[in-house]
C-alpha cells in the first residue's frame, strides 16, 4: 500500500507537475486506507485519530520538501532528517517546521510527542544505527537515475 502511495506520490504531486486536487484526493484514500489499517490492528478511535494525524504532519513536512534540490530527506525512527546543501534553501525548511541541529549540521523534523528536553549528543550516524533509517530522497540517486524522489 505503502509503494503504491508513493507511486501516485510522484505521478500526482503538484511540484512535479500533478493536479493539487488529484493528489489530494490520493492522500484522503491513503489517510482512509490506513485508518482501516490500524483499526484492525486494535487500536482504539483516538489512537487512530492521532495515528492518522501524527502520519498526515509527517507526509506534509515532506511535501513541503520533495522539491528542493541537493538535499537528501531521510527518516530515522520518528524523526525526518534532512543534509546536503541545506543552506539556500534554510528559510524553506523554517517554514515547513524543520529545525536546524547545529552539531549535526542537519535540519530534523518530530512531532510534538517526540521532542526533547536536550539533545543526546549522538551522531547522526549514531541515531541511524540505533533507530534505522529510510531515504525518502537522496540527491545522488536522483542525478544518477534522474527520478525526482529517488525511491
Amino acid at each position: 500500500m505503502k509503494a503504491t502511495y508513493k507511486k501516485l506520490a510522484r505521478q500526482h504531486h503538484p511540484d512535479l507537475g500533478g493536479d493539487t486536487a488529484v493528489m489530494q484526493e490520493i492522500n484522503r484514500e491513503y489517510a482512509f486506507a490506513t485508518a482501516r489499517i490500524m483499526n484492525g490492528a486494535g487500536l482504539s478511535e483516538e489512537e487512530t485519530e492521532h495515528e492518522i494525524l501524527s502520519s498526515e504532519a509527517y507526509r506534509q513536512a515532506i511535501e513541503n520538501i520533495a522539491h528542493l534540490l541537493g538535499v537528501t530527506i531521510e527518516i530515522v525512527g520518528h524523526w525526518i532528517w534532512v543534509t546536503g546543501n541545506t543552506y539556500p534553501v534554510r528559510d524553506v525548511l523554517k517554514k515547513a517546521g524543520f529545525f536546524f541541529a547545529s552539531k549535526k549540521q542537519a535540519w530534523y523534523f518530530r512531532t510534538a510527542e517526540y521532542k526533547t528536553a536536550r539533545s543526546s549528543g549522538k551522531s547522526l550516524d549514531a541515531i541511524r544505527s540505533k533507530y534505522g533509517s529510510e531515504t525518502i530522497r537522496d540527491e545522488n540517486l536522483k542525478r544518477k537515475s534522474g527520478n525526482r524522489l529517488g525511491r
